[in-house]
């Protein structure tokens, strides 16, 4: 018998919570069910396994992140909308550690298809580079070495990576401002038949 008040939603957004507070990593259900009371067992009615409860997780995030960007970016052109969309994903990064890592794993490509976050991820993603006149494949590869840049300095910032006495903000402007550039700049790749 299902316990009342648990559903798959609020499991979902405590095991983000939790995230948060102890890393994406260490959510299990063991650790969720403690949170709600409850024996891990009771858990599995609402969701499947572990697997599916970090999917749910990374869904969520991901929907909270492109909701936050959009918001930055709308009436935005450029660079203007590049510093907008990379400012709030490294906001959303740097608030919300766990629901930002459970963005980083790998889901099944079904789930993804049919996610409403992610379907407004890529309109939005894709909508502000294309302002940089960037057509397929461009697109895709701008939209992986943004990606990976933001990521990759999120990533390092967050750990204290960084050792050099310049301000990480300083660095971060100026890396905008590069990739604003190289946008401009794009060495365009003819489409191919097929």
């Amino acid at each position: 018998m299902a316990r009342a008040g648990i559903t798959a939603d609020r499991l979902t957004e405590a095991a983000a919570d939790l995230a948060d507070e102890v890393g994406f990593e260490k959510v299990t259900m063991s650790a969720l069910a403690r949170h709600f009371g409850v024996k891990d067992a009771s858990l599995y009615s609402h969701i499947k396994n572990l697997q599916e409860l970090r999917t749910r997780v990374a869904l969520l995030a991901g929907a909270e992140m492109i909701d936050r960007i959009a918001v930055a970016v709308a009436g935005r052109a450029g660079k203007d909308a590049l510093a907008a969309f990379a400012g709030a994903y490294r906001e959303y990064a740097l608030e919300r550690p766990g629901r930002y890592a459970a963005t980083q794993i790998r889901i099944d490509q079904a789930l993804v298809a049919d996610s409403p976050g992610f379907r407004r991820t890529a309109e939005i993603t894709y909508g502000m580079l294309r302002a940089y006149g960037l057509a397929e494949p461009d697109l895709t590869d701008a939209v992986r070495l943004l990606r990976s840049t933001f990521h990759g300095y999120c990533a390092l910032e967050s750990t204290g990576g960084f050792g050099a006495a310049r301000d990480v903000r300083k660095s971060w402007a100026r890396a905008i401002d590069a990739l604003h550039v190289l946008l401009e700049n794009w060495p365009r790749e003819e489409p191919t038949d097929g």
